[in-house]
């Protein structure tokens, strides 16, 4: 074979060559694309009709707390109920129009949404907080709430029936985020009924998570970002730049999970940390994370498998839900967007799941609201919709 020949066949060898290259990456890659847009994830539709209306002319102010009991009774609380921002739109409290008045603080609805109980506000023994923030229900169906006005630096436990049970630390106590006295501004509250322990959110002027005993309220433990002893001063996020070692805050949510880990929501910094309940730190991701100001991690609920797969995240400044892998913390989906249609949302704040796998969600600002999404089961991530999520048949 003459050298001309051989150039010849060993350039259609290398052309060969690089073609079969090309079509292999093409088709791992087509693999790769097909094994994660079959990647199965929960999907929702709204519940347009959840809560029923509310009696006596009622209407909510900024809905800034969720819980859900044993008996998926739904509890929320809001605020705004006495302020003059209130009291501008209630033509029924001014006594200028037929509608509206304010509901009471803290709401009971089960799981049609009809309204079982209604209660709060000041009375004599407590301290009730200048701006109402946070709650959850203990076994016993007490009622825990915390505060994130300026003087709010304790929390409060009632019955379920809205009897004082309790005041935790010591309220008009300045920030202090090693104080073992009192907290400061309380985001949120989680009970780990297995542990017998209560995790706080602290919150609005602390930069911690504290951990109180759950039958008492004494003080146990608590800890910053990274687990590192907590400081005061004001924490700045730069996106793209290192993360910061101490908490932005407000430190938004701290969520016991079945396999013994507490995830932190750091909304000032778009991240959530995970932690061992001693405050070891064992890993973080961000959501979102070129959104600044109030940030995007603003609550967290568990989906109701057994192994808690999934994480739903409510984001109130991006005004929608994430669905991230909880393993790996990586964002699959999302939906909601900005609106007042039923699934869009203004201010998404607070989230929780029922033990179908409901999600249910508040808003504060102008939202004012709770809604309620039906679980939908597993379904192909290809088939996942961001947006409002209404029925399929029903977008136009």
């Amino acid at each position: 074979m003459n050298q001309s020949k051989k150039l010849i066949l060993l350039s259609l060898f290398a052309i060969a060559a690089f073609t079969a290259l090309n079509i292999g990456q093409s088709q791992l890659e087509q693999s790769a694309n097909a094994v994660n847009n079959d990647r199965m994830v929960p999907q929702f539709v709204v519940d347009p009709f959840w809560p029923q209306p509310l009696p006596n002319k009622w209407l909510l102010g900024r809905t800034i707390g969720i819980a859900v009991d044993e008996r998926d009774h739904i509890f929320i609380v809001h605020r705004d109920q006495d302020s003059m921002f209130m009291s501008q739109e209630l033509g029924l409290d001014l006594g200028n129009a037929e509608c509206c008045t304010a509901a009471p603080p803290i709401l009971e609805f089960d799981r049609e949404g009809n309204l079982i109980n209604a209660w709060g506000g000041p009375g004599d023994g407590y301290t009730w907080p200048e701006s109402n923030h946070g709650i959850d229900v203990a076994p016993n169906g007490d009622i825990w709430i915390g505060g994130n006005g300026s003087g709010d630096s304790h929390m409060l436990v009632f019955t379920r029936d809205g009897e004082f049970v309790r005041e935790i630390g010591i309220p008009g106590e300045p920030v202090d985020s090693n104080s073992t006295t009192h907290f400061s501004r309380v985001a949120e509250i989680a009970i780990d009924a297995d542990a017998n322990e209560v995790y706080i959110a602290d919150g609005y002027g602390n930069k911690r998570v504290a951990v109180v005993d759950l039958a008492t309220g004494a003080f146990k433990r608590y800890w910053g970002a990274y687990g590192n002893r907590p400081v005061d001063e004001p924490i700045v996020y730069v996106p793209g730049e290192p993360l910061p070692q101490q908490f932005v805050g407000p430190v938004h949510c701290a969520e016991p999970s079945h396999d013994n880990l507490i995830y932190v929501c750091d909304r000032g910094a778009d991240r959530i940390q995970v932690f061992r309940p001693d405050g070891t730190f064992v890993k973080e991701a961000q959501v979102a994370p070129l959104t600044v100001a109030s940030g995007s991690t603003w609550d967290i609920a568990f989906s109701q498998d057994e192994d808690q797969e999934f994480i739903y995240v409510a984001d109130g400044s991006n005004f929608k839900v994430h669905i991230l892998d909880r393993e790996s913390l990586e964002v699959l989906a999302e939906f909601g967007d900005g609106g007042r249609q039923p699934g869009l949302f203004f201010g998404t704040h607070s989230i929780v799941t029922d033990s179908l796998g409901n999600l249910y969600t508040t808003e504060t600002y102008e939202g004012k609201r709770v809604q309620k999404f039906l679980y939908q089961g597993l379904k192909p991530l290809s088939t996942a919709r961001a947006g409002a999520p209404w029925p399929a048949g029903e977008i136009h």
